[in-house]
């Protein structure tokens, strides 16, 4: 798998577990990050530059480090 992947998972679960509103979450997020998680699959290819825009987006809407 993927870091992009992987970190989309980490994403959704994070929504599941603190019951968060999962449209406007990961809307958020992938207007940060330039990325839509719905299109994010365990073969996509990781790309440095788009796993650090995911990660900054996460942590600027999230306040959570992944």
């Amino acid at each position: 798998m993927s870091q992009l992947y992987d970190l989309r998972v980490s994403i959704e679960n994070k929504i599941k577990t603190d019951g968060l509103d999962a449209m406007d979450v990961k809307g958020k997020i992938g207007l940060r990050s330039g990325r839509i998680l719905a299109l994010i699959s365990p073969n996509t290819p990781d790309d440095p530059v788009a796993v650090a825009k995911l990660r900054q987006a996460v942590k600027d809407v999230l306040n959570i480090n992944l």
